[in-house]
């Protein structure tokens, strides 16, 4: 008998890093990364699923800003020609630990993982990574989200409710663009939920999203199932709630699976440990040294002495944690049930790049759990989507302001070392509702600039500059961001108050920052 539900809900986000002015750029290989060990795998694996008929219902909110790099034609090229570079340099690492019997094995397992990627990118996905999970969006296995336009943390823009509208807007648009639908789910970037946000959403025909436990629980009224079921706001739209312990048992740091010492760490990577003349072709300009993806120690422990990595080991883990989830969640549903009309509902959200790319085993462990699932009969897996039409009817409750972030509230985003971003944030938004205003009903020259504007507003909203501004990693990066955003829509703002326009300048900055081709700068009219 049935006695529970669970939700793995994916949110797949990067920030918009394109960068053609330069022929290599470290903040690419993000998107490289996640690519090769993130969406490439996961791919895979809904094909061995589906192949095998192994019943499997998965949720991921791509943003707006993934969406476009995925689909830039530049950025398809420099993946493959990136891939090509890491097959140089695992040609490299064969020979160079040859005689090795603990890495020689690993070495050769990098040249397969990264000659299959090659063959899937270009062959059996031609370059389209975005038609591929639209397949299993189609076929009804993988429901889709979409998520505001450049990952804004939304609570601290309440009081520009243009920027929030463009925010919402633009991700419809292209979610709409590229799926050929509307979206009906929305994510909430960092889970940043305020009372009154959910009429914004419901404005453009979203309908749920996820929320905090906190901001659940502290919400009006105080929800009756707590995070079993999800609750509706007055509007109809649909709040479901983050499952503590489902997300705790993957996410936590300290006692997650990915600790387990039989894991991949994904800290010691060869482009720490050998001689910078041998991985230096393969980094980017100045010979920072980074990430290369060749890792062959596992976690181990929490010192430096590491044990080398044995993938056979570590799959048995995986199954391992499977199982112990399953038998978890089961325990938990079956506490649960006697105080409920219906299965209880436990949704569990992680960013998609935990699964391959931090969690190396990751893949592996959702594959199993689906593949152990179908032996039981207590635990059904379910989209978001697919629970809100089996169960129309919620509690009626409103969430508190709330986040997923370090405090549970905004701390993460405005502190000492980026609260300085929101004072030429919040000045963009109000002269580009000034521009908006002054300027309704522009076409030709004047209209491109007007939506270039735009566009600059939405990245210096981006939630990714301030968290890595606090984390001091990527830091500089981050700063520029905001800086080539301030500068390019202050030169707009000021071409347009002195009626004149750089059209050499604005062709390059279009081709520059082309995200949102379908923006419409009438987004940012005052709401009346």
């Amino acid at each position: 008998m049935e006695t529970g539900n669970v939700a793995i809900v994916l949110n797949a986000h990067l920030p918009f890093v394109r960068q053609p002015d330069y022929p290599r750029f470290l903040e690419e290989r993000w998107l490289f990364e996640s690519l090769s060990e993130t969406y490439l795998p996961l791919l895979r694996l809904f094909g061995r699923l589906e192949a095998e008929k192994v019943p499997w219902r998965l949720t991921m909110a791509i943003s707006p800003t993934l969406t476009a790099m995925l689909g830039d034609a530049l950025l398809r090229e420099r993946y493959a020609a990136w891939l090509g570079m890491q097959l140089e340099l695992a040609e490299r690492e064969v020979e160079r630990t040859r005689d090795d019997p603990a890495i020689a094995p690993l070495a050769l397992a990098y040249r397969e993982l990264y000659t299959q990627n090659l063959e899937d990118f270009t062959v059996l996905h031609g370059g389209n990574v975005l038609a591929a999970l639209d397949f299993y969006y189609k076929k009804g296995r993988l429901e889709l989200m979409t998520s505001a336009g450049t990952q804004a943390f939304l609570p601290l823009y309440q009081a520009h409710p243009e920027a929030l509208a463009a925010q919402v807007e633009s991700a419809v648009v292209s979610f709409r663009s590229t799926f050929g639908r509307s979206p009906s789910g929305f994510w909430m970037p960092q889970l940043g939920w305020y009372p009154g946000v959910e009429e914004v959403l419901g404005a453009y025909g979203l309908q749920y999203t996820v929320v905090s436990t906190r901001g659940a629980l502290l919400g009006t009224p105080t929800p009756i199932h707590g995070s079993y079921a999800p609750v509706s706001c007055p509007n109809g739209f649909t709040a479901f709630i983050r499952d503590v312990a489902a997300t705790e048992s993957v996410w936590s740091e300290a006692e997650g699976y990915p600790a387990d010492p039989a894991y991949r760490d994904f800290y010691r990577d060869i482009g720490f440990d050998l001689p910078l003349e041998y991985i230096g072709p393969y980094i980017e300009q100045n010979q920072i040294r980074t990430f290369t993806g060749f890792k062959y120690w596992a976690v181990t422990g929490h010192g430096a002495d590491k044990l080398p990595y044995d993938p056979a080991h570590a799959s048995a883990k995986a199954v391992e944690h499977a199982e112990n989830f399953l038998y978890s969640r089961a325990r938990q549903a079956r506490k649960a049930q006697p105080l409920m009309e219906h299965p209880p509902l436990m949704v569990a959200p992680y960013d998609a790049e935990l699964f391959g790319h931090w969690w190396f085993e990751g893949p592996q462990w959702l594959e199993a759990l689906f593949r152990k699932a179908q032996g039981t009969s207590e635990l059904r897996f379910v989209t978001l989507a697919e629970h809100r039409r089996e169960h129309p009817e919620s509690f009626e409750s409103v969430p508190e302001l709330s986040s997923w972030g370090e405090g549970g509230y905004a701390g993460a985003w405005i502190e000492k070392s980026n609260d300085w971003v929101y004072r030429h944030a919040f000045k963009m938004i109000e002269r580009m509702v000034e521009l908006a205003e002054r300027f309704p009903d522009e076409s030709g020259l004047r209209e491109r600039v007007l939506n270039q504007a735009a566009r600059e507003v939405l990245l210096v909203q981006a939630s990714d500059w301030p968290f890595l501004l606090k984390a001091g990693k990527s830091g500089s990066f981050a700063r520029k961001q905001v800086e080539d955003a301030v500068t390019n829509f202050t030169r707009i703002y000021e071409m347009l108050c002195a009626n004149t326009v750089g059209t050499e300048w604005l062709t390059r900055l279009e081709k520059r920052n082309n995200i949102f081709p379908a923006i419409n700068y009438r987004v940012f009219r005052r709401k009346r």
